[in-house]
């Protein structure tokens, strides 16, 4: 008897949650936070690290990346991406950028003008036979990501696929981004592949995650990781409910497969070896990772 892959078999529930602490930092820096403290990699992973920030132009000048890729969500503010194959482009808030760092990124993030760009910036690991794959960027502003209606809210999808709704985003390593928006009173249930590690930011509101005893409540800066079967089958769902406890309430939720490979983060570079991490520097030193970016 064939079984339908897209009926959920697992329940999810939260499994830690924390509330983002932030710090002031000196100007063109204003203040930073880590949705995705770094140094956890191993329970976040494919994750890196998430960083909340909030800069002045001058803050991201131009710089170097190799082997890891990054998904920038403007919350606030414009952000002016620019990078040294002759891309340029402004995004503002609800506006995503993916970057595959690959083998030799260089690029800034500027906030444009006088704004103050208040972004997400999450890194995501490349398993190590894709760390010397092509550079490459990828806008997706908020209008051109498809959206999907719920009773009392919408589903806006960046990666993935939701209730046959694809999110335009093409990750090296396939991933999923939804933005959940809720009015107070509605429920949602999210769907993931069961394999896939996952977690979520509350951007604005409050809501409760899960169902019966197992029940966690999170407001505005609030962030979960959820469980998952780490054994089981890409092809098979799992299910996670919420319920929106005030009005506006909005909440990102990114997951992945875990890579499951030994990496050493370090500077811009993330490799599998401090060796490599060493050649990185001076690749980029001897000119490599080409001109700047401006």
């Amino acid at each position: 008897m064939k079984v339908e892959t897209n009926v959920p078999t697992h329940q999810r529930t939260v499994k830690d949650s924390w509330y983002v602490k932030y710090e002031q930092a000196s100007f063109p820096f204003i203040q930073k936070g880590w949705v995705l403290p770094a140094g956890r990699w191993r329970d976040f992973d494919p994750f890196i690290l998430m960083a909340e920030d909030w800069f002045k132009r001058g803050a991201f000048a131009d710089h170097p990346h190799r082997g890891f890729q990054t998904i920038t969500y403007v919350i606030d503010g414009r952000l002016e991406h620019i990078d040294n194959g002759g891309g340029r482009d402004i995004l503002e808030p609800g506006d995503v950028q993916y970057m595959n760092a690959g083998w030799a990124a260089r690029h800034a993030e500027e906030a444009v003008e006088d704004d103050i760009a208040h972004t997400l910036q999450l890194w995501l690991n490349l398993p190590k036979n894709l760390k010397k794959s092509d550079t490459s960027y990828q806008n997706v502003y908020s209008e051109d990501a498809p959206i999907f209606n719920v009773e009392g809210g919408l589903i806006r999808v960046f990666a993935g696929e939701f209730e046959n709704v694809k999110g335009p985003l093409e990750s090296v390593v396939p991933i999923t981004l939804a933005e959940v928006n809720l009015e107070k009173g509605a429920s949602y249930v999210h769907t993931l592949p069961e394999t896939d590690n996952a977690f979520l930011y509350v951007l604005s509101g409050e809501l409760e995650f899960g169902e019966g005893a197992n029940k966690v409540q999170l407001s505005k800066h609030g962030v979960a990781t959820l469980t998952y079967k780490e054994d089981g089958d890409l092809s098979k769902k799992s299910s996670f409910a919420m319920t929106a406890t005030s009005r506006r309430s909005k909440v990102l939720i990114y997951s992945g497969t875990p890579i499951k490979e030994e990496i050493v983060p370090h500077g811009p570079f993330v490799m599998n070896s401090m060796e490599e991490i060493r050649q990185a520097y001076r690749d980029y030193h001897d000119g490599k990772f080409g001109p700047p970016a401006n």
